[in-house]
């Protein structure tokens, strides 16, 4: 069965949501290895959540699949796993399947329709895959809500217009800016939210960008993508003289930039300075927003001031939860049918068997085909029944289905 355990910024406050999401890579591993019902494990962690999607091997379980995972979590988060157990809302199956769903197709966004997560839902899967905690289940999960994220998009044009955490934002910036033409930018960072933060500054007409990596990644970043590059090793409060911009995505663990270098940056200079702080674990230290001529845009102020269009919001979620619905009838067939392919092969195998036990000399074409098409036909209406019961979730009519199977018998073959 599926297991989801979610927290996010609709309960949870972003700093809560960064100690859990510390070292996300770790925690799918060891998931797996805390407990023998738990066989896979996807973690999504992103700048505003953290999930959990478990396969585990019985309902009974789920308890047991609960309680290890708060526990390998409170170890990597420093938090008490009682405290964890209450942070992880829980879900199964065809609620874990929607939220995902809907998760995947921006509807549970800071900025609703974003297109950001739909590329880290994926890149969950692709880490599940490397670090060998995905199964069968999962895949078909998550490679679901890939197909559901598109659907949205063609049905609803929701995100059509490239909104996203970036550029809500940068929105949010432009006000206290030059004109984009005139805009001088140093960003922070070398990864997937810094090649979008770049994506989109270059887009609205910004020309003066140069890149800072506190891992020294800057150089390889600029030139791929026709930028400047910080020089390797040089003070990054000290390269903000004359800029207009900070955007920080990079991830660090601790605060690249400073109150006080920044203070000591800036004496001498009234020109105003607006940084925007993408990192969940806060590129910049949030006590820059108290010095003078400087404006923060955080992750914070990104939820507080992000849109969503009603209508298409309503339309996305009822392509969701019918995607939802259809991924957990056909999920049911899957698990449920081996019974039915298991009466239909003792059925059919069984009459091919004493088909080909006859001597050569006593076996007749026609009879024989006549033999097997009648077989199929007996079989055929409980075989849709149960099916049909499967994709219900209808034990009851699934049962009934299964023992008229199990009641056919072999056909007994007479020499011709």
């Amino acid at each position: 069965m599926l297991l989801s355990l979610v927290a996010s910024h609709h309960e949870l406050d972003l700093a809560v949501l960064e100690r859990l999401s510390s070292d996300t890579h770790a925690v799918g591993h060891e998931i797996v290895g805390a407990a023998s019902s738990i066989s896979g494990a996807v973690v999504l962690a992103t700048c505003n959540r953290f999930e959990l999607y478990l396969d585990v091997d019985d309902a009974a379980h789920t308890p047991a699949a609960r309680a290890a995972a708060a526990a390998t979590v409170a170890a990597r988060s420093g938090y008490d796993p009682a405290a964890v157990a209450a942070h992880l809302h829980a879900m199964t199956d065809t609620d874990a399947a929607e939220h995902l769903f809907a998760v995947a197709s921006g509807l549970e966004s800071m900025v609703v329709g974003e297109r950001e997560i739909a590329g880290q839902v994926r890149r969950a899967l692709t880490a599940a895959r490397r670090d060998g905690t995905t199964t069968s289940d999962l895949e078909s999960l998550f490679q679901a809500a890939s197909r559901v994220s598109r659907s949205v998009e063609a049905a609803t044009g929701l995100g059509s217009a490239g909104r996203s955490v970036v550029g809500v934002a940068l929105d949010i910036a432009e006000k206290d800016l030059p004109a984009w033409a005139d805009v001088r930018c140093v960003l922070i960072g070398t990864g997937s939210y810094a090649g979008a933060s770049l994506a989109a500054l270059k887009s609205r007409g910004v020309g003066d960008v140069r890149v800072y990596s506190p891992s020294g990644r800057a150089r390889a970043f600029a030139t791929a993508r026709g930028v400047r590059a910080v020089p390797a090793g040089a003070d990054l409060a000290d390269e903000l003289a004359g800029v207009d911009l900070v955007v920080a995505c990079s991830g660090a663990a601790g605060a690249v930039l400073g109150v006080d270098a920044l203070a000591e940056a800036r004496v001498g200079t009234s020109q105003p300075l607006t940084v925007v702080d993408l990192a969940l674990r806060h590129d910049v230290d949030p006590g820059v927003r108290e010095l003078p001529g400087v404006r923060l845009v955080s992750l914070h102020t990104v939820a507080q001031h992000a849109p969503a269009e009603h209508a298409a919001v309503v339309a996305a979620r009822a392509i969701v939860q019918d995607a939802s619905y259809a991924y957990e009838a056909e999920r049911r067939v899957r698990e449920w049918n081996p019974a039915v392919v298991a009466e239909r092969t003792r059925v059919l195998g069984g009459l091919e068997a004493a088909l080909q036990e006859l001597p050569a000399d006593l076996r007749d074409e026609r009879t024989e085909r006549s033999l097997r098409r009648r077989t199929r036909a007996a079989l055929h209406a409980p075989t849709v029944r149960a099916r049909e019961a499967s994709r219900a979730g209808d034990t009851a009519a699934y049962a009934t289905a299964l023992a008229d199977l199990a009641a056919i018998a072999v056909p007994t073959v007479q020499p011709a």
